[in-house]
């Protein structure tokens, strides 16, 4: 027959295997890596449109200053 002490001592193994196996599955799944490519062609195409947009909108904003230096303080 089994004593008291021994229940506590197989339930804490137990505990201490399953705790043991989360976190082999958490190691695991923190490995997964996801890769997403995108064509190389349209990210350049992105990328030199937003280029674009913002250096005529720095333009605009010479434009608006009439193109002149601040003046010195």
């Amino acid at each position: 027959m089994r004593s008291s002490n021994d229940k506590g001592d197989d339930m804490q193994g137990k505990l201490i295997a399953l705790f043991i196996a989360l976190g082999c599955t958490l190691t695991l799944v923190a490995c997964v890596t996801i890769n997403i490519y995108f064509p190389a062609a349209a990210a350049e195409k992105a990328a030199d449109r937003i280029i674009d947009e913002v250096w005529q909108i720095k333009k605009g904003e010479d434009a608006v200053k009439g193109d002149r230096p601040a003046a010195p303080k």
